[in-house]
């Protein structure tokens, strides 16, 4: 019998969903959106801080439930006893992303009926997220449909990696996690880039995102500038579209003047590391190069806008 699986952040819904175990879902984070078919299943969690306001605002108010040792995020107890899962896939990584592990394993615990196994993920490089998407396969019973879903990826990874080592310039390249205050994007973003045929500025693999003042960021010198917020589909990125000229150099980068600032979609993309990360790799060599991706340009017109130094939108 397949074990029935609660998922509590929404790239774990993801791995669950490419490995085969998407009938085997009882239940999912609230913010869980991705396959479509998902948003039918009980939400296990929700937020004390809700996602309205300006960036600065939504950092303000994260920051303050924070220092009150408070978690961003709960977990809907009566709703995981409902459900009564076998397995729960977590993380660790961020109290900001989703539920905290010590919540996860309270809540676990609770349930003093079931024997429950905790898959707990942890990427913060970009070669993690092939690590767990073997962990979550492994506890699903599907390890063979694991592995043929890595190896996927891994090739498609590949094949842009060497198309884009063979263009002549590479671009300097600023992330920008965040709009107030600024934070640049680390963890695999850093690879990303590189990858793309880029070179990343002020971030190396693995690093957490640090928040730079506009000191900082006017020693900075983008060729190319992505602005993708962590939880920010691009529409609610686009509302803020004003807000860059006075949160970075707006007028002294070399991106902006050449027209080379893109904004995309930082939800579905960027900041969930699960099988979409190739995605967000794509989008990443459609924006450094663009003349050398044309496919991808048309792949993913969707989802990323490329401004101007007058903040005019532009097609991919």
């Amino acid at each position: 019998m397949s074990p029935r699986v609660a998922s509590l952040l929404p790239a774990a819904t993801e791995i669950v969903c490419a490995v085969g175990a998407e009938a085997d879902l009882v239940g999912i984070s609230h913010e869980c959106d991705f396959p479509d078919a998902v948003r039918s299943l009980p939400a296990l969690t929700r937020a004390r801080v809700h996602p309205v306001g300006t960036s600065r605002e939504i950092d303000r108010e994260v920051r303050l439930v924070l220092q009150d040792a408070l978690a961003v995020y709960e977990i809907e107890l009566a709703r995981l006893e409902a459900v009564r899962p076998d397995v729960i896939v977590t993380q660790d990584l961020c109290d900001v992303c989703a539920v905290s592990f010590d919540d996860v394993c309270a809540a676990a615990a609770r349930l003093v009926d079931r024997n429950i196994r905790i898959v707990n993920l942890h990427p913060t490089r970009f070669g993690d997220v092939w690590s767990d998407i073997a962990r979550v396969a492994d506890a699903l019973g599907r390890a063979a449909e694991g592995s043929e879903v890595i190896r996927n990826l891994q090739a498609r990874a590949s094949e842009i990696a060497a198309r884009s080592a063979a263009r002549p310039m590479r671009p300097r390249v600023v992330s920008i996690e965040w709009i107030e205050p600024v934070m640049i994007g680390g963890m695999w973003m850093p690879e990303l880039i590189e990858m793309a045929g880029g070179i990343t500025l002020v971030t190396r693999p693995g690093d957490h995102a640090p928040t730079l003042t506009m000191d900082a960021l006017r020693e900075l010198s983008p060729d190319v500038v992505v602005v993708s917020p962590c939880g920010f589909p691009l529409a609610r990125t686009l509302e803020e579209l004003h807000e860059l000229r006075g949160a970075l150099p707006w007028e002294s980068w070399p991106a902006v003047r050449a027209g080379r600032v893109y904004i995309a979609d930082g939800n579905a993309y960027f900041n969930r590391p699960g099988p979409r990360i190739v995605e967000s790799l794509e989008i990443l060599a459609a924006c450094l190069h663009p003349d050398a991706f044309p496919d991808f340009c048309a792949k993913h017109q969707s989802t990323v806008v490329r401004v101007d130094a007058d903040l005019k939108q532009h097609a991919l």
